[in-house]
């Protein structure tokens, strides 16, 4: 989607996908010593379908991995992203937690 950004709000502990300045998406997390846990994503109703779920939960895969944190994916829609595209971000799952997630 063209214009999309995603940006890290760690003060409300989300990633925020914004188009125009407005925030169309998001993906809640907690910071863990060395890993982010994924709580929840939500995605404005009116821009579902459209991609913006899995722009944002990409690059919050990516920041993630570029500060060399581990994943845990209890979201729902975040684990099967990652189970989607196995060979990209697997490995950022907490080793602990892949076999829950059928990773």
């Amino acid at each position: 989607m063209e214009g999309l950004r995603v940006e890290d709000d760690p003060i409300n502990q989300r990633y925020a996908a914004k188009l125009g300045g407005k925030v169309v998406g998001y993906a809640e997390y907690r910071p863990i010593t060395g890993a982010v846990m994924f709580t929840h994503t939500e995605v404005d109703e009116d821009m579902e379908g459209q991609g913006v779920g899995s722009k944002l939960v990409r690059a919050a895969l990516e920041d993630v991995k570029a500060r060399g944190l581990m994943v845990i994916p209890m979201c729902p829609f975040v684990a099967a992203f990652i189970q989607r595209h196995k060979g990209e971000y697997v490995d950022l799952v907490h080793p602990a937690h892949r076999g829950i997630f059928g990773l």
